[in-house]
């Protein structure tokens, strides 16, 4: 599969705002991540930076755009197939550049900051709703989140970024992070789950 872009939706589980002391956004909160930032979780090692202080996992839901949205679409249609990703951030680089008005992109941008499984069939949006994903660290659940803690819908994040960027066939979204946010370190395993079943995986070695 070939992506175009990568849009990310920031604070869209209120119980993850809160454990960053964030306020509640009124509306999608957009960023986008290069395409040299993704990375297959197919059970490699993937390799972080280990001078650049705290870098944070952040499991999310990726959707795939299978076609052109149109003003009037049905998430069902549009959405072709689905994923799981671990959007990582250099947090106290972050905290720096929110402190200097600057952009995000160096702490949400860099290489492998984006791991995602691979796609499977979109199986609807009633059926995420009665699912949940979580991401596990040496078998121990660090993260789980369900759709319908969402402030911003599937539909709802889709029709924003459409309105302001547009979106076609290619184009990825990461649509947000329940709580249980935390650091990662030197040889830590971790596996993307959706339900019970493993949808893929990867080791961090920092240097």
């Amino acid at each position: 599969m070939r992506f175009s872009n990568v849009f990310c939706i920031g604070r869209n589980y209120a119980n993850h705002a809160a454990e960053l002391g964030n306020e509640l956004p009124s509306m999608p909160m957009v960023f986008s991540k290069p395409t040299h930032s993704l990375v297959r979780a197919d059970g490699k090692v993937i390799t972080y930076p280990a001078n650049m202080g705290d870098i944070h996992h952040e499991l999310e839901i990726v959707l795939y755009i299978g076609k052109h949205v149109s003003e009037k679409f049905q998430v069902d249609d549009v959405v072709t197939k689905m994923a799981l990703g671990v959007d990582l951030t250099l947090r106290d680089v972050q905290t720096d550049l929110k402190k200097k008005g600057h952009p995000w992109l160096l702490a949400k941008g860099f290489k492998n900051a984006a791991v995602v499984t691979d796609f499977w069939d979109f199986p609807g949006t009633a059926a995420c709703a009665d699912e949940i994903f979580s991401l596990e660290r040496g078998g121990k659940v660090i993260q789980k989140g369900n759709i319908q803690s969402m402030i911003f819908n599937f539909h709802e994040v889709i029709d924003y970024i459409q309105k302001n960027f547009g979106l076609n066939e290619g184009d990825i979204i990461y649509t947000g992070t329940p709580e249980g946010v935390g650091p990662i370190a030197d040889g830590e395993k971790y596996e993307l789950k959706w339900g019970e079943k493993v949808k893929g995986s990867f080791v961090v070695k920092q240097r």
